[in-house]
């Protein structure tokens, strides 16, 4: 069996082993309550240990394809989303043996799992390295800005435990709305998957011309209907789709087009199970967190913003900075991706004045928290996938 290989087969068992540590949580959370202690400390040994068989695997993947690659996996978004998933279960790991929180698992190892699904639907294969990424300190800024990203995630994660707890889902309000919003945003993201993996089993593709912003001709296949058409696209293939809209050159349009076929997917399959299950989503998970300590989980995401912040800004601005001085002989040049970054850092920078001079805490800490993963994932999903910049190669 060569490295690709190898690498494959343990990102599938990382991906197994966190779905079954999930089920091992919430039978810890179950079970966590003062006449049930032998019980919650089973479920909850037994769900980290599998936890981190599933992070020891996530770590192989990353190492055999580093070797396979001869560079760090970090260079296109399949590897860089992979990377950010093993690490949010490695910062979870942390975090739980500081605070002993199954809830915590409960939530964060589906979202791994959800990115780690994300991830699995961009190309896999191995390709070299364009000029501009082949630097150490591409790999070094890469890695830590995921790091950064990943503990905040944790952050978001105490944040929804504690939103999902306090929040009377009784009551029309505009946090039972928003709470609600959120979920659903997490069903664009299965959409996704399910979207990629199904026009992938009807094995669509279509083909076109278009001209790029340098004025030259080029062709690009898509693989599922075009919505949206390159600038001055024309189909090649027989009977292919027509697009509905032709995007200036900024845009990219097949990756503009995967997002609302996302979107789509996910509101159907949100709307087809709240008509199965009768109930809002919030409302059928918060019952999993009715158990959770408000404080502790107020504690948490405070804390995790405080170590995800400054590694975020090391990662985000001061190690790409270097890079893009590097490769492009400039320290900042207003690409999408890096005013969003930008954008992102200001947001957390404010998180933190706010919680510490005007004493936000609670609701208000938490949904900030909540928030800032959404600015984190849309970097993440609509910046990458969307903007067209020098990021593009991701």
């Amino acid at each position: 069996m060569d490295m690709a290989s190898l690498s494959s087969n343990l990102l599938f068992i990382a991906f197994v082993a966190y779905l079954v540590a999930t089920f091992l949580f919430g039978g810890a959370v179950k079970s966590s309550n003062a006449q049930s202690t032998k019980s919650f400390d089973r479920w909850g040994k037994l769900a980290i240990t599998v936890t981190i068989i599933g992070f020891i695997a996530n770590l192989g993947y990353f190492i055999t394809r580093w070797v396979a690659a001869g560079h760090a996996p970090v260079s296109n978004l399949f590897e860089f989303t992979t990377a950010f998933g093993m690490m949010i279960v490695g910062a979870f790991i942390l975090i739980y043996y500081i605070y002993k929180a199954p809830a915590l698992g409960l939530f964060a190892l589906p979202i791994a799992v959800l990115i780690i699904a994300y991830a699995s639907m961009f190309p896999k294969e191995i390709s070299p390295l364009i000029p501009a990424l082949k630097s150490y300190w591409l790999t070094i800024h890469v890695i830590t800005a995921a790091m950064g990203e990943a503990i905040l995630a944790i952050s978001a994660v105490a944040g929804l435990i504690y939103l999902l707890k306090n929040i009377d889902l009784t009551k029309k309000t505009k946090e039972r709305f928003w709470i609600e919003a959120v979920m659903y945003v997490l069903f664009i993201v299965v959409g996704f998957v399910v979207s990629t993996v199904s026009f992938s089993v009807a094995n669509y593709s279509a083909e076109y011309t278009y001209i790029s912003k340098d004025e030259t001709q080029h062709t690009i296949e898509y693989t599922m209907p075009a919505l949206f058409g390159m600038n001055e696209s024309v189909a090649i293939t027989d009977n292919a789709f027509e697009p509905l809209v032709e995007m200036p050159p900024l845009v990219n349009a097949k990756k503009l087009t995967s997002v609302v076929w996302s979107i789509l997917f996910g509101t159907v399959i949100y709307l087809l199970l709240r008509l199965i299950l009768r109930k809002r989503i919030s409302s059928i998970l918060q019952p999993l967190t009715k158990k959770s300590n408000s404080q502790l989980m107020d504690e948490i995401g405070y804390r995790a913003v405080l170590i995800g912040f400054p590694v975020f800004t090391l990662g985000a601005l001061i190690f790409a900075m270097i890079w893009a001085h590097e490769a492009w002989s400039r320290f900042w040049g207003w690409d999408p991706k890096e005013v969003w970054a930008l954008i992102t850092w200001l947001f957390y920078a404010v998180f933190l004045h706010l919680r510490l001079t005007k004493g936000w805490h609670g609701k208000k800490s938490a949904w900030l928290a909540v928030i800032g993963f959404i600015i984190i994932m849309f970097n993440l999903i609509a910046v990458n996938l969307i903007i067209a910049g020098l990021h593009s190669y991701a």
